[in-house]
């Protein structure tokens, strides 16, 4: 049987199924049209399966044994499967052909639009990227899910329990609102269902990143690129703040009301970016993280009386002396990831 090109398999398939030509182009790695049971466990390896379901899973899909997987067989398995999918995958085939045609237009007639126009075509192009933005993040949140309650069935419970309280600040409602709009690869489920983007999905330019990644990795050749030492002001770095508190067994809930009022009074601060608490499970370990948006900032607030009075409550509660680590990250990446 003589192989078939992209293009003659693309036009045999039926609408949302183009996204398998794209997987096994992507898996490929000698460009033979067909995936090799090592470019399958390489491709289709997400942390859970073993190395056996996924040789099993290679055989049931390779229905023509021939120690190969190629994109009708990948079809073949996989439309039988799709369930919803199959609506979502065809409205993104629709979806990307539109932003082709919009990106076309929009390098056609730019340079010569009006200078309002142009506003109007930068607001649309940037309202577009948060809606997909908000879908993709979305679509993550749904993945890990997914694959963490996979592994839990399968190995039990090892997820630290996340205490039940989020912090954000006084920049919690405007992020809420940034939120529950659409974003940049928040993709058609945003759009059809708008009350179904979940809160704090921080995504942005990664998924640039991510792409630009991809891109070179396919090109099969990859530069080491030499580091270029670049000096900023120190006010251009935001500081992430890591404790670590080793509670004793019978002061646990005295410990939670002294930190809940202790994240709250903090959160009002100026320059108090967001704060998180993890509670390691089966125990009495907590770990808070603070970000604050720059260091000076931060030792400011070490100062403050209800800074201070938390530190004293701590010597009753702490078995052991609390861990606290700085980081100094760079603050743009937080400006990127929240607008």
């Amino acid at each position: 049987m003589m192989d078939r090109s992209p293009a003659d398999v693309q036009s045999d398939l039926k609408k949302g199924m183009s996204i398998f030509i794209d997987i096994v182009r992507r898996a490929d790695k000698n460009d033979d049209g067909k995936l090799t049971l090592e470019e399958f466990k390489s491709y289709f390896s997400d942390g859970v399966l073993t190395p056996d379901e996924l040789k099993q899973l290679f055989h049931a899909i390779d229905t023509h044994d021939t120690d190969n997987v190629d994109t009708d067989e990948l079809c073949e398995y996989f439309s039988r499967h799709l369930g919803e999918y199959k609506n979502v995958l065809a409205a993104l085939e629709e979806l990307n052909l539109s932003i082709l045609r919009a990106m076309d237009k929009t390098k056609k007639e730019y340079q010569e639009s009006t200078h309002l126009e142009q506003f109007v075509t930068r607001f649309l192009l940037k309202e577009t990227t948060n809606q997909l933005h908000s879908l993709q993040s979305s679509l993550e949140c749904a993945m890990e899910t997914t694959a963490e309650q996979t592994r839990q069935e399968k190995l039990g419970p090892t997820k630290p329990e996340v205490v039940s309280i989020q912090w954000s600040g006084r920049r919690s409602k405007r992020r809420s609102d940034r939120n529950y709009s659409l974003s940049p690869n928040t993709t058609l489920m945003a759009v059809l269902h708008p009350g179904a983007v979940d809160q704090d999905h921080h995504w942005t330019t990664q998924v640039t990143r991510l792409q630009k990644l991809i891109d070179r990795l396919e090109q099969k050749e990859i530069r080491l690129e030499p580091v270029e030492e670049e000096v900023v002001e120190s006010k251009m770095h935001m500081v992430m703040v890591q404790r670590q508190m080793c509670v004793m067994e019978d002061q646990v809930e005295d410990f939670r009301v002294s930190l809940k009022l202790y994240v709250d009074t903090s959160c009002t601060q100026t320059g108090c970016l967001h704060m998180a608490v993890q509670r390691l499970a089966n125990e009495a370990r907590f770990i808070l993280y603070e970000f604050w948006e720059h260091n000076n900032m931060w030792k400011k607030h070490v100062q403050n009386n209800y800074s201070k009075s938390f530190q004293r409550a701590n010597v009753d509660f702490l078995e052991t002396p609390e861990i606290i680590t700085t980081m100094l990250l760079p603050a743009s990446w937080w400006v990127l990831n929240n607008n």
